[in-house]
This record gives C-alpha cells, structure tokens and sequence, in this order.
C-alpha cells in the first residue's frame, strides 16, 4: 500500500456540489468496474456500455488498463506490488470521476480480490458496481486479440495472469456477464437494466 508522503495539506469542499452535478447531467456519478481476464471482453464491453449510455444523452467515460498505462501508471510493471499501486491509482482517479457526476467504467484485470475491494471502500458502496467479466480461460485463449497467451505459453511474458500468475474472481459481484454466452449488445444492456434498477440512471422512456 502507498504511504502518502505530503504534508501540511487540507482537503477543500467544492462551491458545486456533488448533487448538483448530478442534477445537471440527470444521472448518479458511479463506477462500473469489469474485471476478467485477458480477451474475456472488459474493454469492448465497457465500451459498449458507454456508448448505449452516451446515445441516451449520460455522461461516461471508459478507464482502459492499457491507456491508463501509457500515461499515469506508465512506470509501473505487472508484480503484484505494481498491480497493486495500478488499481490504487485508478481507485483514486476514479473516485474523482463519481464526484463529478460522471458513470465511469473501468476495464482492468485487477486480479487481485483485494485490490479490487479497496477501490469499492474509496467510493459509496451504492456507486461501486462490480461485473464480473467471467469468460471461460479457453475462450480467452483462443481470441488472444493481442497474441498475449501464444507469448504466455512461450514464456516471453511472466506473471500473466490465468497461466503464470492468479486471478481472484469476486465472491459477491453486483453483475455476471458470459461473454461467451451472450453478444456484446445483450452482455451491455444486463449492465444498463442493472445500473436502471438501482435508479443509477433513470429508466429509458
């Protein structure tokens, strides 16, 4: 766990509130948070969301693991400690994305449970939404979009999850999405009907 190193700092209150945020954009700030592993689907599935959403007029925005790695957390590997201070780090920036108003999807492996649950403790339990991308390992490997299980297998990659190193899959997620089970479109609108039923953004008329 990072150690906050600065001192003598003071957290200041908005003049906008949250709620008033989320009055303007006619939505409740959240955070969707796939996990699964590599090809089950996070990214493209976040992605869809998005855009089901951005079509009915809300505010998203997607935090990929790999562009989240070209810029803020570009100095971090794939050890446990660095995935750890990845998702610490995405946590952080995506409890600020919830104070905005904003629905925010996260498409990260976070593998680890805990990690995983730190993130949920940052933010207000009825904002964090947790969705299990769970697409079988075989399925995965066989997509393999970016040649990363053939690298795997071959040893050019250590620590990757499913082959060399773990994935803790959530005890309690709020959504189970199969991606192998079910399309894209209909693996998207389980999520909306979920984020609808918790009155996270307003039922479409």
């Amino acid at each position: 766990m990072a150690v906050q190193k600065s001192t003598n700092i003071t957290w200041h209150s908005t003049t906008v509130t949250v709620e008033d945020r989320e009055q303007l954009l006619n939505q409740k700030g959240c955070v969707v948070w796939f996990t699964g592993l590599s090809g089950s689907g996070k990214s493209t599935l976040a992605n869809a969301v998005a855009h089901l959403l951005h079509e009915r007029n809300h505010h998203t925005y997607v935090l990929d693991g790999d562009n989240v790695r070209h810029g803020l957390n570009k100095n971090l590997g794939f050890s446990p400690e660095d995935r750890e201070e990845n998702i610490r780090r995405v946590g952080e920036v995506a409890k600020l994305f919830v104070d905005a108003g904003t629905i925010v999807m996260t498409a990260f492996i976070s593998p680890y449970r805990a990690d995983r649950d730190q993130a949920r403790e940052l933010i207000s339990d009825n904002r964090f939404v947790e969705v299990l991308v769970d697409c079988p390992i075989d399925v995965c490997e066989e997509r393999d979009p970016k040649g990363l299980y053939k690298k795997a297998r071959a040893g050019e990659i250590k620590e990757f999850t499913g082959i060399s190193a773990p994935y803790e899959a959530p005890k309690k997620p709020e959504i189970v999405v199969n991606t192998a089970e079910l399309s894209i479109i209909e693996s998207a609108q389980k999520v909306i009907t979920f984020l609808e039923s918790t009155s996270l953004v307003p039922s479409k008329k």
